[in-house]
C-alpha cells in the first residue's frame, strides 16, 4: 500500500510539472491589461487602430504575431517611451514607466507565439558589406520602405526602417528575422526559402543589414 501510494505521488508530481511546463511563457496580469487597453484606446488607437491591427501606409500592426514573437519588453517600451522621431510616432515618456508598462502588457495579451525575443536578440551582429546591401536594399525594400529606409514620408507602404529610432532599439537578429520571416497579414512578406519573394541569402540579408546600420551616419543624424 505504501508503495502505490509514493507511486501515485511521483504521478501526480509529474503531471503538475507537465502543466506548469506547457503554461505560456509570459504571465498575465489581467487588472494591468485592462489598464492598458483603456490607455491604447486614448492614446494609440487613433493611428494603430483598434485591437492595434495597424493600417498600411500609416501605422504598423502591434498585435501581428511574427512581431510580437521576437519583440521584447524593452523594445516595445523603449519605442512607445522614446517614439520614433522624423516619422509620426510621437514620445509617451509623460504617460510615466507604469503606464507605458500597462500599454505593453495590452499589446502582449494579443501573443500567440513563444516570445523568442531572448533567442533573437541574442544573434550574432551581422559583418555584412553595406555596399552589396545598399544593392539589394534599393531593389527589393525601397519599394515599401522608402529609398533610404525614411518610411511613410516617401509613400511608401512600410515603416521607417533607417532612422536612428529605430536602429538605436533593435538587435541586429531582430531585423535578420523579420526579413526572412516576414509578417502574416502585413504587407511585409518574408524573403527567404522557396516560399519567399526573393530567396536572399544569409550572407545577402547581413549586407542588408549592414548597409541599415550606415545610414544614419550617412545621413548625419544624431544616433
Amino acid at each position: 500500500m505504501k508503495i502505490i501510494k509514493q507511486r501515485t505521488l511521483i504521478i501526480s508530481c509529474g503531471l503538475i510539472l507537465a502543466a506548469v511546463l506547457s503554461m505560456p511563457s509570459f504571465a498575465r496580469d489581467d487588472s494591468k491589461i485592462a489598464e492598458g487597453k483603456l490607455l491604447f484606446q486614448r492614446n494609440c488607437q487613433v493611428c494603430h487602430q483598434a485591437d492595434a491591427i495597424g493600417k498600411p501606409g500609416f501605422a504598423p500592426s502591434l498585435t501581428n504575431k511574427e512581431f510580437l514573437s521576437i519583440a521584447s519588453d524593452k523594445f516595445i517600451e523603449g519605442t512607445v517611451r522614446d517614439g520614433r522621431p522624423g516619422t509620426g510616432m510621437p514620445p509617451f515618456a509623460h504617460l510615466g514607466r507604469a503606464k507605458v508598462q500597462a500599454i505593453t502588457a495590452y499589446l502582449r495579451s494579443f501573443a500567440v507565439l513563444p516570445d523568442r525575443s531572448a533567442q533573437v536578440d541574442q544573434e550574432q551582429n551581422s559583418h555584412g558589406d553595406p555596399r552589396f546591401g545598399k544593392q539589394w536594399f534599393e531593389d527589393i525594400c525601397s519599394t515599401c520602405h522608402g529609398a533610404r529606409g525614411d518610411g511613410y514620408i516617401s509613400g511608401g507602404t512600410g515603416t521607417a526602417i533607417g532612422k536612428p529610432g529605430f536602429l538605436n532599439k533593435v538587435s541586429d537578429g531582430f531585423i535578420r528575422t523579420t526579413i526572412k520571416e516576414g509578417r502574416s497579414n502585413t504587407r511585409m512578406r518574408g524573403f527567404q526559402g522557396p516560399t519567399g519573394l526573393a530567396n536572399l541569402s544569409d550572407k545577402e540579408i547581413d549586407d542588408i543589414i549592414a548597409y541599415l546600420r550606415s545610414l544614419p551616419k550617412a545621413k548625419g543624424e544624431i544616433s
